[in-house]
């Protein structure tokens, strides 16, 4: 396990003798590197419940706006207006420009399908916010 003549403790012995002698800014280089690491993983896992959270939360908005009756999603509600691919497509701030003033993106990128889509602006920002995070989720394999 150890290497040839190595003992147990020799790798404590090594960092003690590197830090009494003036080598600490090695040792807390790495000791902050890892800080940083841990605080990183942190934050992603939180930043990651947060959005599973968001997309829940929008998954449920999509389904009491109804939106399947003008619009599908794997195949469930209106073929005409798919929105499989809606998160490749589309970023994040185009698709809540398409929820919150839709005339205004129909003239901007010449859409012309009919019915045109009915706005949505009395949506609660955390609802919006989440459609928005549901809709960017969906993107084809």
């Amino acid at each position: 396990m150890f290497a040839a003549g190595a003992r147990p403790n020799d790798g404590i012995r090594i960092v003690e003798a590197l830090t009494s002698k003036g080598h600490t800014t090695l040792i807390d280089r790495m000791w902050k590197a890892t800080a940083v690491l841990a605080v990183s993983l942190a934050t992603t896992q939180v930043a990651f419940a947060q959005d599973k959270a968001q997309v829940e939360r929008g998954m449920k908005v999509y389904t009491e706006q109804k939106c399947s009756v003008c619009h599908s999603i794997a195949g469930k509600g209106n073929a005409k207006g798919a929105l499989d691919d809606v998160g490749s497509t589309l970023m994040p701030e185009e698709i809540r420009a398409w929820l919150v003033n839709p005339v205004e993106m129909t003239k901007k990128t010449k859409a012309d399908r009919k019915p045109p889509m009915r706005a949505f602006p009395n949506l609660a920002k955390e609802d919006l916010d989440g459609l928005v995070a549901y809709l960017s989720t969906l993107k084809k394999k």
